[in-house]
């Protein structure tokens, strides 16, 4: 499916190794180490992967537009942790490392005592949620993830921003992989407006208010406004919910600019509450009531969440290449060769 934001502009097929070389040169041109970028570019790749374009390689960039723009971050450190949780600052770290490092401390905190909670903040970009979920649910265990971040959208009713975009996402193990369900509380994502400002593209109507609370297509003016919300009054509720969640791991309510989201990591062991296994293929069989659903006439199949992403992911693989904007292309050389 193609990327709406980029139908009109001029792509380039790049291979898949090509397209991770370029990134990752790109991140340590920036001075990221090696290592770090390693993190950083595998996600980004994922994204790629699975058909969400403005979330990959053009993230990228705007990554290295906030590196450029702020003072060196610090390191990520634990501030206050028990057997079961961990408080993490993240140093205004990218928070693609940042959120690698409390995933991997709440797996192995869950691994140890059957459940943890793990929470982050001073950080900002964190991606998708369903990347994190996947290691969780690898690794046997049920996961919830939530996140904050700066005001951009308005609540329901209004046309002025309050929350921030504000992911949620789930993971069960299944006997057949993994089930994850991933979303944003706003209609559009922060990635997807960034992207169609940087290439002078509109937006879909109904996705956002300029400044002065009029409804706008203008991707600049959304920026400067507010996005709508998702799912009317009910998002807007779940949306408010989030915010108070990354609140919890100690972001602010109201950061400046792109900084200080808010991570929230919940990791259960359902070895813990009776079979795992028994719990895995009960889960598989669901899954698959599911998908056996009676489609509405004319209508394709019945999916449940992920399996969307598995299936273009398999199919990228198999085609060895990804489509780049030439703009995105020809800023991260750009920035490869120091400018």
């Amino acid at each position: 499916m193609p990327d709406p934001t980029t139908a009109s502009v001029p792509t380039a097929s790049l291979p898949l190794d090509e397209a991770r070389r370029i990134v990752t040169e790109a991140m340590v041109a920036v001075g990221y180490t090696p290592e770090d970028a390693a993190v950083i570019v595998d996600h980004l790749m994922d994204c790629e992967l699975r058909g969400l374009s403005y979330a990959g390689l053009a993230r990228a960039v705007s990554i290295v537009e906030r590196i450029r723009a702020t003072e060196p971050p610090q390191p990520i450190q634990v501030v206050q942790e028990s057997p079961v949780s961990a408080a993490l600052d993240g140093g205004d770290q990218v928070g693609y490392l940042v959120a690698a490092r409390a995933t991997e401390i709440g797996v192995e905190k869950a691994r140890a005592h059957g459940m943890a909670m793990v929470g982050a903040r001073q950080t900002w970009y964190t991606g998708m949620f369903s990347y994190y979920l996947e290691r969780i649910v690898g690794a046997g265990f049920v996961g919830m993830i939530a996140g904050s971040a700066p005001a951009l959208v308005a609540p329901y009713g209004g046309t002025e921003s309050r929350f921030g975009t504000n992911p949620i996402a789930f993971g069960f193990p299944t006997a057949d992989g993994p089930l994850i369900w991933d979303i944003g509380t706003s209609s559009i994502t922060h990635a997807e407006v960034t992207l169609a400002a940087r290439l002078d593209e509109a937006l879909p109507a109904g996705k956002a208010f300029d400044p002065a609370g009029r409804p706008t297509t203008d991707a600049a003016a959304a920026l400067q406004g507010a996005f709508t919300v998702w799912g009317g009054h009910k998002g807007s509720g779940l949306a408010l919910v989030v915010h108070l969640l990354g609140m919890l791991a100690g972001a602010s309510a109201a950061p400046v600019g792109v900084s200080d989201c808010g991570f929230l990591a919940v990791v259960l062991d359902p070895s813990k509450l009776g079979d795992a296994a028994d719990f895995r293929a009960r889960a598989a069989d669901f899954a698959a009531s599911v998908r056996n659903t009676r489609p509405v006439d004319g209508g394709s199949a019945v999916r449940v969440p992920f399996d969307r992403s598995a299936a273009l992911r398999a199919e990228t693989l198999r085609r060895g290449t990804i489509e780049v904007t030439v703009p995105v292309l020809e800023a991260l050389r750009q920035i490869t060769m120091g400018k």
